[in-house]
Formats: C-alpha cells, sequence, structure tokens
C-alpha cells in the first residue's frame, strides 16, 4: 500500500500529465482545414447533374471509391493532352466476356492508347465478338457439368461457346499455314494479322480491328496461356506431322518492340485494368532499360511512368502481381515518385462499372 508521500507524488504526476496534454492541445491552436490548405469536400447534387461528366467531376469532390474516379479522370484527361506522352493500356481480367470491348475500341479510336498489353483470353474473346459470335448470360440453374457437355464455358456470368473458339481455330489455323517460316512470329505481328482479317471481313468494331486501323501494338506476354496460344500449339502439330517446317513465336521480339517505343517517348503513362502479367510486363521496361546500361553499358535508358491509373480491386497485402500499389512500383524505378511530379490513381473498383465512366468523362471533356 502506498504511503501518503507516494500518493501525493503520484497525483502530481498525473496532474502533470494532464497539464501537459492541455498545453498541447489548446482550442485556439485548433486548424479549420482551410489553414492547412486543406480541400473541402462537397456533396454530390445530382440535381445539377447533366452529363456523365458532371458526375464524375462532382465525384472528385466526395469520398471513398467515388473519389478515385473522379481523380482518375482528371489524370486520364492530362495523360491524353500530353502530346510528347506515349500511353499504354494494360488488360486483365475477362473484360471482352464483359462487353467492354468496346470502350477499348472508344479509347483507340480518340487517342488515348498508344499499344496495348493483355492476356491472351481477353484478346481471343473479343476476336469471336469481333467476328460476330455471341457470348451469352448465365443462368444459375445451370450446373457446370450440364454447361461442359453443352459446350458452354463459363466465366463467372457469362458463357463463351466451345463453337465460337473452334470457328476462332479455324481462321487462325488459315494464318498460321500463311505465314513465311523464314519469319518469326510474335504476339504484336499476330495480332496485327487479325486486325487485318477483321479488317476486310467485317463491317463491325472490334478491338484488334481498331489497334490495326489506328497502328496500335498489341502484346501478348503470357501468349501461351490463352487460346491463340493453344492454337498455335494445335498447328505446330500439325506441322510436325505433316513433316513441314515449323513457324518460330519469338517473344523477345515483342520485349523488344515495346522498350523501343518507351525509349523513344518523352514522357509515358500506363493506363491498368486489373493487374497481373499485363500490368507488370507493362511495368518492367523500366528496370529493363535502366539494367540496360548497368549491366551492359550502353544501349539503355533511364524511364520511368509519369501517369498511371489503375482499376483493380485486388488487396495490396496478397502481395500478388495484381495487387502491387504505385508507390511500391516506384520503388523499382517504374514511375516517377508524386514528390517529383508523378500523377498516379488507384480506383479500387470493379472495372465493369468504374471504367466506363472514367473514359466517358474524358471524351466529354474532349469534345467527343
Amino acid at each position: 500500500m502506498a504511503t501518503p508521500s507516494e500518493h501525493k507524488e503520484k497525483k502530481k504526476k498525473e496532474w502533470q500529465q494532464r497539464k501537459e496534454f492541455k498545453d498541447w492541445r489548446q482550442p485556439e491552436n485548433f486548424g479549420t482545414g482551410h489553414s492547412d490548405r486543406l480541400e473541402p469536400l462537397r456533396p454530390l447534387d445530382l440535381s445539377k447533374v447533366e452529363s456523365v461528366n458532371d458526375m464524375v467531376k462532382g465525384m472528385t469532390h466526395t469520398a471513398f471509391g467515388a473519389r478515385t474516379v473522379g481523380e482518375a479522370a482528371d489524370v486520364l484527361e492530362e495523360m491524353v493532352k500530353d502530346e510528347q506522352c506515349f500511353k499504354v493500356l494494360t488488360l486483365a481480367g475477362a473484360m471482352t466476356v464483359a462487353k467492354m470491348g468496346l470502350v477499348i475500341c472508344d479509347m483507340m479510336d480518340n487517342g488515348m492508347v498508344d499499344a496495348i498489353i493483355s492476356t491472351g483470353a481477353l484478346m481471343a474473346h473479343g476476336f469471336i465478338e469481333s467476328a460476330g459470335k455471341a457470348h451469352f448470360k448465365y443462368r444459375p440453374d445451370m450446373k457446370d457439368e450440364e454447361l461442359y457437355e453443352k459446350g458452354y464455358d463459363r466465366v463467372y456470368d457469362t458463357l463463351e461457346l466451345e463453337r465460337n473458339l473452334d470457328e476462332a481455330e479455324e481462321v487462325l489455323d488459315e494464318i498460321f499455314w500463311a505465314w513465311d517460316t523464314k519469319e518469326e512470329m510474335c504476339s504484336y505481328k499476330l495480332n496485327w494479322k487479325l486486325g487485318e482479317y477483321l479488317h476486310k471481313n467485317f463491317a463491325g468494331r472490334g478491338v484488334l480491328k481498331s489497334a490495326y486501323e489506328k497502328k496500335v501494338p498489341v502484346y501478348i506476354p503470357a501468349f501461351t496461356d490463352s487460346e491463340f496460344g493453344l492454337d498455335f500449339g494445335i498447328h505446330r502439330r500439325k506441322r510436325i506431322m505433316r513433316d513441314k517446317p515449323l513457324v518460330t513465336f519469338n517473344p523477345f521480339l515483342d520485349l523488344e518492340h515495346y522498350t523501343d517505343n518507351i525509349a523513344r517517348s518523352e514522357r509515358s503513362g500506363i493506363f491498368t485494368i486489373g493487374g497481373g502479367v499485363p500490368r507488370n510486363w507493362g511495368q518492367q521496361v523500366g528496370p529493363y532499360l535502366d539494367i540496360i546500361n548497368t549491366r551492359i553499358g550502353a544501349g539503355g535508358a533511364f524511364k520511368r511512368f509519369r501517369y498511371g491509373i489503375r482499376i483493380c480491386p485486388e488487396p495490396v497485402h496478397w502481395g500478388g502481381l495484381s495487387g502491387s500499389t504505385y508507390s511500391e512500383a516506384v520503388s523499382w524505378g517504374k514511375f516517377v515518385p508524386r514528390s517529383q511530379g508523378g500523377k498516379q490513381v488507384e480506383v479500387p473498383l470493379d472495372a465493369t462499372v468504374a471504367w466506363p465512366l472514367i473514359v466517358k468523362a474524358v471524351l466529354e471533356r474532349m469534345g467527343k
């Protein structure tokens, strides 16, 4: 039990602590927000919204996911208006099955994209759509065993038809047989041929068709992880069975073609849907150019993305490619830090919701 003097000393210390806290946090020292140059929020007033751009601009002054949508539109607008900027679009997830293909076309057709890096599946489904084939809504009462038997390949709530994939393979097979075996194939060259085929044979819009018409290279870094890759594998087996010379697929042609485009640019920006290999392959060009100089001594450069927009709900704590933040990428030399003028926004939302809003808002600002 404490003695009276010890009790008195304890009370004295407690009083001193309260006094120090009171001295530190006096009401007259409270900030007003404006005193620290903080930007005030504004209510989203739907009565004043007459366009998508009005909505997205209003969201800029709100909070949470809505604010990131508005800020992403601002960065995209600045990136698109920067005439010295080489603009890269990376695509993962089933965005063409999800009917976002024309959003990609709109970006290319209106000068928002200079190069695309994508999963092969996304481009394969987009090619099927561009060739006039349909995708269908999944009906939850159908069992996956039944879908398999009927040739319906499920992508979450949407169905791709095995019949569509078979018909697409016939087109690719024709292109493969016509390929000069003396010329190495890579993904951007193949996608150029597919875009040319769509341009000549189909009236509607399509991702690879727009890429062909606007001269936008489309790279598929994980080529064998796709229907296109499997179709190439089937064709290769046919050549072996018929004792025909093989077509060589060289992925390093993609790497160097893309690297040359970035190296020649004054500035660069990247718009990422999802993550995965397309995001990482697109961003690694900075470290690649850097280590070319440090390990070889010449031929490289110090290039970092100035602009960055990423729409992806993947959390960072899983540690995967899709969740990698821009701040993490700064440590690899991939992005200009915000402290040095870098402009990056991360939108943690479903891309099928956020992406069309952002692009449409910027198109309206451009008068499109």
